[in-house]
């Protein structure tokens, strides 16, 4: 079943007690835009600093984790994994605006999708 809720779709599923449990998380979704959009960028900067690499992609890939772990759990354990994942999100700032002042990019990439995602996150941390 699909619903719209303030201009977004969101498809529902029923859970153990009979009650519709959206399935579409829209900071999650983001988070997969995310990694898409920066996924050749941290190739590039791999093939300067393999580690800075690696680094860049455990906190690239916490993100949506972080966000998806956050769907099994309630309360304050919940916007504990929306802390651990806008911190990951700040991680993956950090490392972009590093490479970017190594020279090894002329920029840093995603903007747009990083600071509507970090609105989302910090506003999901503070509940």
């Amino acid at each position: 079943m699909v619903i719209t809720v303030r201009g977004t779709q969101l498809s529902l599923d029923w859970g153990m007690n009979h009650q519709p449990i959206a399935k579409s998380f829209v900071a999650l979704d983001v988070a997969y835009e995310l990694v898409s959009a920066l996924a050749p960028t941290v190739r590039q900067i791999a093939r300067h600093d393999a580690s800075l690499g690696k680094q860049l992609t455990r906190a690239l890939a916490s993100v949506p984790m972080n966000l998806a772990e956050s769907g099994g759990r309630t309360g304050a354990d919940r916007v504990h994994f929306y802390r651990i994942a806008y911190g990951s999100l700040r991680e993956v700032s950090a490392a972009l605006e590093a490479a970017t002042r190594f020279g090894w990019l002329d920029s840093a990439p995603a903007a747009d999708v990083r600071d509507r995602l970090s609105g989302m996150l910090w506003r999901l941390a503070r509940r």
